[in-house]
């Protein structure tokens, strides 16, 4: 059995279709920019095409313009950090002004769009980079509150890092109280990536042994975590 499949019986999902024509629902699109997707873009990008990230983006595209033409906002995360500020335990990335922080090029398009909020964040957790440190006031939680939304589709990169933690943490949220007409959070099972990283890879480019990264794995422990704690997996958009 492989370790895939064996997480699969030790750690089980299961994905279901997500209707979205007579919900309040809004898509989040989390940091599927230049850095983390297009391929030899920066220090986290695919240093080769990637098959899981391509489907990814590819997702991504096309809901955004299925939202849209329904009238359902979009927001999307861009990871953007300042030149010289690290964000341990990663090298640098995202850095404003390099090209990395921009939206990938088949999602260019979303720039300017109407119905579409963008959301520039400079740690890993979206809900957290969504705060504004002047006013208190975050982003996310205004924007669910003003749409009114009842529900989130949640895609990007990486399933088991920044989707994970902005995930979970709106889950907690909403828990509080701090969104009182959200009820669900989905997350698209293909509309999210994450990165591949072998043990091998990881000791030639001086890593500790927990930088190594196996894609599927994490990918599959990524989705495991958040259907555990209350998201719903999708497999197909409806």
């Amino acid at each position: 059995m492989t370790l895939l499949a064996s997480l699969q019986v030790s750690l089980p999902i299961a994905l279901q279709p997500f209707p979205t024509a007579n919900r309040r629902c809004g898509l989040v699109i989390v940091d599927v920019v230049n850095g983390f997707a297009t391929v030899g873009a920066g220090y986290l990008a695919p240093p080769l095409p990637n098959d899981q990230v391509i489907r990814m983006v590819g997702e991504c595209e096309r809901l955004a313009r299925l939202f849209l033409e329904r009238g359902q906002p979009v927001a999307a995360f861009l990871d953007t950090h300042e030149p010289g500020k690290a964000e341990p335990p990663y090298p640098p990335h995202c850095e404003r002004g390099s090209g990395e922080e921009n939206l990938v090029p088949a999602l260019k398009w979303l720039e300017g769009q109407s119905g579409v909020t963008l959301i520039r964040k400079d740690c890993i957790n979206g809900f957290v980079g969504s705060i504004d440190l002047a006013t208190g006031r975050n982003r996310m939680v205004d924007w669910v509150n003003e749409a009114r939304l009842d529900s989130l589709l949640v895609t990007g990169i990486c399933t088991d890092i920044c989707v994970m933690d902005f995930v979970l943490t709106m889950l907690s949220a909403r828990n509080h109280a701090m969104m009182p007409s959200l009820q669900e959070i989905a997350v698209h099972a293909l509309g999210c990536a994450t990165y591949d990283l072998t043990a091998e890879a990881a000791r030639s480019l001086g890593l500790p042994a927990t930088a190594t990264h196996p894609q599927m794995v994490a990918h599959h422990i990524g989705l495991y975590l958040m259907a555990s704690r209350g998201a719903l997996l999708v497999d197909s958009v409806e």
